[in-house]
């Protein structure tokens, strides 16, 4: 064997006592290996235990930082935007800063005005002092110019009465006269004599052909859709004007019935009409707040009158003069109007609405009916009351004076309907009725040219006839199947016609 194989055999032989002596050692010593061993496991397994809670700790601690780090980048981003609004802010001042400046020009320059201002306005109240001196000058003047009219106005009132004193005297002597005459055989030549010397000197005399009381109709024309409102004769014919609810102005021939034209233009209901004594013109008033003006003979719109804030409910025309028109509306005012020139001369404001309204035979003076249930007479140049009177205990609805100017009629929603002398506002015969109901604030009555009679439509269609002299009643005339809302007597024959709440016209004869 070479000495090489010799030390690797003693190497072996020696490694295989050393494993024999460890053996043995280590089984010797097993029992305190163990004992030893079992702290070490016990302090091992308590020492992973805090490894681990360490890990878990350094997670949290992890977390925490990322929420601290995106924390910080909002603070970072919140904290670029303050410092972007701090410098707009800056901005801001400087720019208010500026405007103070201006400001404080301006305000240096408008003390500089105001105080030029002072000077003119100092100047302007002296001015105004003077003024009111001047003023206060003229309103005594005023004083008492009004305390010489009214001195005037009663003086001329009292001569009224007295003229009406002494035509009663000479009415009462024609009467005696006529009485004696009739037993004479010469009544036609004493007739004639004393109608020239009394009867066609009283103003406002129109030689009428006694009526008779009408008792049948006519003609039944379905005239308008709606409803008519208004109607009335044109002066010395026999054509009739209506007026309804749907916007037009219609003429009429009584004797046979037809339409003669249609007038358009309105743009509201029509409530009232009125003709210019030469039947030149005719008017409306409208619930449009306006009037309407259209030539008779063309057909055509001459003027749309406009200066109402409400409905225009009465209308008139001067019985003397083509010129003057009067209106009323639901606005507390009464307005005067010049036709040939188309606008308003004189506005009347009055706390009680008018409902209607008529102009008397000499143009100077007009009456007025109002919801309050007075009667007011007013001085149509000066546009003030000289005469009032309690009419009626609820509203009155129509106004008309007779033929002679010497009677009014005046209708109310109390169902009367009274009859007033003129001359001396006294009630001279009141007519009522048990089936007679006034049928709305617009419904209009009527005298018959003659005056012996006293004409009226009902709520109930009927019309009712009554006589002036002794107020017996003459004539129902039943007709309408609605209420009647007008009456009016005209023609040669002194037709009468009547409309009712249907659109519908009668003529009766």
């Amino acid at each position: 064997m070479s000495s090489e194989e010799i030390g690797t055999a003693a190497i072996k032989r020696a490694i295989r006592a050393l494993r024999k002596r460890h053996l043995l050692e280590e089984g010797a010593h097993a029992p305190a290996i163990n004992a030893l061993s079992r702290p070490l496991v016990a302090q091992g397994l308590e020492w992973k235990e805090k490894a681990e809670n360490l890990e878990l700790e350094l997670q949290q601690c992890y977390k925490a930082h990322t929420r601290l780090s995106e924390q910080l980048v909002v603070e970072i981003a919140e904290c670029r935007k303050s410092k972007a609004l701090v410098q707009e802010k800056e901005e801001s001042i400087n720019n208010l800063q500026n405007d103070i400046s201006l400001a404080r020009e301006e305000n240096l320059q408008i003390k500089q005005d105001l105080d030029e201002k002072t000077k003119a306005l100092d100047l302007l109240m002296s001015e105004n002092q003077s003024l009111k001196a001047q003023l206060e000058e003229i309103r005594l003047k005023l004083k008492k110019t009004e305390t010489e009219n009214k001195d005037l106005i009663d003086r001329w009132m009292l001569e009224k009465m007295n003229s009406a004193e002494k035509l009663n005297e000479v009415n009462a002597m024609y009467e005696d006269m006529m009485q004696q005459l009739k037993v004479s055989s010469i009544e036609q030549l004493a007739r004639q004599q004393v109608d020239g010397i009394v009867r066609q000197r009283e103003a406002g005399y129109v030689d009428h052909a006694e009526s008779t009381v009408p008792s049948s109709c006519k003609h039944t024309i379905h005239a308008h859709e709606g409803g008519c409102g208004s109607i009335l004769f044109q002066h010395n014919s026999d054509k009739l004007i209506s007026g309804g609810q749907d916007r037009t102005v219609k003429i009429w021939d009584t004797k046979s019935g037809t339409l003669s034209s249609t007038l358009h233009g309105c743009l509201g209901s029509l409530l009232d009409l009125a003709i210019t004594h030469d039947n030149r013109f005719i008017i409306a008033a409208s619930s449009s707040n306006n009037l309407y003006v259209w030539e008779t003979s063309s057909g055509r719109v001459r003027h749309t009158l406009t200066g109402h804030t409400d409905k225009v409910c009465a209308v008139d025309a001067s019985k003397v003069s083509s010129r003057n028109l009067l209106s009323a509306a639901y606005d507390h005012t009464m307005k005067v109007w010049d036709l040939v020139k188309g606008y308003c001369t004189n506005t009347i404001i009055f706390q009680s609405n008018c409902n209607s309204l008529s102009y008397t035979m000499d143009g100077l003076t007009f009456c007025s009916g109002h919801v309050d249930g007075n009667l007011r007479i007013w001085d149509s140049r000066m546009g003030k009351v000289v005469g009032e009177v309690a009419a009626h205990s609820q509203a009155v609805t129509s106004i008309y004076v007779s033929q002679s100017g010497n009677l009014l009629l005046t209708s109310g929603r109390d169902n009367l309907h009274n009859l007033f002398d003129l001359r001396t506002l006294e009630i001279c015969g009141t007519f009522r009725a048990n089936g007679n109901r006034v049928a709305s604030n617009w419904s209009r009555s009527c005298i018959s040219p003659d005056e012996k009679c006293v004409t009226a439509g009902s709520s109930d269609g009927s019309i009712y006839i009554w006589s002036r002299l002794n107020n017996n009643m003459l004539s129902i005339l039943e007709g309408h199947s609605s209420p009647v809302l007008s009456c009016a007597y005209g023609g040669p024959g002194n037709t009468l016609a009547s409309a009712d709440k249907n659109g519908n016209l009668c003529i009766w004869c």
